[in-house]
């Protein structure tokens, strides 16, 4: 992910409190503290600190959150990153050296639609 796939930023030293709902990619390395909305990627950087309730599809943290976490997605946790409180997800990874303390509830993987069309066929298979 390079930086222009982040639609916005909250740099280093900045503080936010209150609801934060996007679309996209967004990026924090300030300190939050609330709600945040997404179907898209939250990614918490290093010495960042989110706190209150994330309900986003992805969730990468290399900070430290501690919140009540909802991702439909995936959760990363990072090598430096911390994560407090309840998760849930239906896939979740946890870096050596990273920290998850709390409750985690693995869900189910959303319904994946399937599209019946011509017959699948194996590598090397001519369909003859």
């Amino acid at each position: 992910m390079g930086k222009h796939d982040i639609n916005a930023f909250l740099g280093a030293g900045t503080v936010f409190r209150g609801h934060l709902a996007f679309e996209g990619v967004v990026r924090i390395d300030g300190e939050f503290d609330g709600d945040i909305e997404s179907a898209g990627m939250l990614v918490v950087g290093r010495g960042a600190r989110v706190s209150g309730r994330v309900a986003v599809g992805q969730l990468a943290c290399d900070g430290q959150v501690a919140a009540e976490v909802t991702a439909s997605a995936k959760v990363v946790v990072h090598a430096a990153g911390r994560l407090e409180g309840t998760v849930r997800t239906p896939a979740l990874v946890v870096e050596e050296g990273g920290r998850l303390d709390g409750d985690v509830v693995m869900t189910p993987e959303p319904a994946v639609t399937v599209t019946v069309g011509a017959p699948a066929m194996l590598a090397g298979e001519t369909g003859e």
